[in-house]
């Protein structure tokens, strides 16, 4: 056989349909063969290598009931909060002492109303635009998330001031706090 010319040899077509292995064996030389097959068992071998999950498209999730109860979750699993944005407001306390005891303060009131089942989330945001912090409450209705935000001594003081928003979202959060104590490292 001439250097570059293929032998008689040929193969019927086929197709490896795995993960964009498409190669048609017609009139292949027996090394082509030989090397789409260790591609193919190539393949199948990280195939296996990443266990069970990784043919399956989704794992199967079991619907509890209970859970969906005891947070409170309508049919979607989702539920209605209030959300506050917490923005820079007209009054910054500059006494330094002052300053640190009412943050202080409105450090104990987010824990106060977490415990009390009231408050979902909290946390900072960056500053842009004024944005400093955010409140989930869980409650649908904005009179009475206003009751719990007055409380809070950054806004008493008027360093901060509260922009609220129904929010329509996971029920799942109810579970925040409870997991949150579980990973928080005391001090």
């Amino acid at each position: 056989m001439a250097l570059g010319q293929k032998p008689a040899l040929a193969y019927e077509s086929y197709t490896f349909p795995l993960h964009g292995l498409h190669a048609s064996l017609t009139t292949c030389s027996f090394m082509d063969y030989i090397m789409l097959l260790k591609r193919f068992f190539l393949s199948a071998a990280l195939l296996g290598a990443l266990g069970p999950a990784a043919a399956q498209d989704k794992p199967a999730v079991q619907y509890d009931a209970a859970l969906a109860k005891s947070l409170g979750a309508d049919d979607m699993g989702m539920r209605s909060y209030v959300l506050v944005i917490l923005k820079t407001g007209p009054n910054k306390m500059t006494d330094k002492e002052g300053r640190k005891k009412m943050f202080e303060g409105h450090f104990a009131n987010i824990k106060r109303l977490a415990s009390e089942k009231k408050l979902v989330l909290a946390g900072p945001l960056d500053g842009v635009e004024g944005r400093r912090g955010i409140f989930v409450f869980n409650t649908p209705d904005i009179e009475e998330a206003k009751k719990f935000v007055a409380t809070d001594p950054v806004i008493v003081n008027g360093e901060m001031v509260a922009e609220y928003h129904k929010f329509y979202g996971s029920a799942a959060l109810m579970a925040v706090n409870d997991i949150h104590a579980k990973i928080e490292k005391p001090h």
